[in-house]
């Protein structure tokens, strides 16, 4: 799945499983509910994948609130809250570092309905 987002650039199987361990930890923290930020809170967000930086101390998280709908003000919330979930992903970590998190828009799925449709546009009509 890494490539997806940085073709250029290829991780290691160490990085891909830290990556899909990290997403499922926070996916666990965000339906907790208990960020606080007005921004996230009663949002439901929806944690798509996260890349690990190859030294594992940096999370590149990348999201979908539900319905598409505030992406910018959820994301900002989930940016100042980065922290504090960083702090309840330790628990469940063993790794000797907590990742620094960074939460942006996963825009592959936009990408997906924008090929899509241009395959949709250039199909030949049956007639």
């Amino acid at each position: 799945m890494a490539s997806r987002k940085h073709p250029s650039k290829t991780a290691s199987k160490r990085q891909l499983r830290v990556g899909e361990q990290l997403r499922h930890i926070l996916a666990e923290v965000l339906a907790e509910g208990n960020i606080h930020d007005p921004d996230v809170a009663g949002n439901s967000v929806t944690v798509t994948e996260v890349q690990a930086s190859p030294d594992m101390r940096h999370a590149t998280v990348y999201v979908i609130p539900l319905g598409g709908m505030n992406e910018d003000t959820i994301l900002a919330g989930l940016n100042r809250s980065a922290g504090f979930i960083q702090s309840e992903m330790a628990r469940q970590l063993s790794m000797k570092f907590t990742p620094k998190l960074a939460f942006k828009k996963d825009e592959s799925f936009d990408y997906g309905d924008h090929i899509e449709n241009l395959i949709r546009r250039n199909k030949p009509q049956d007639d």
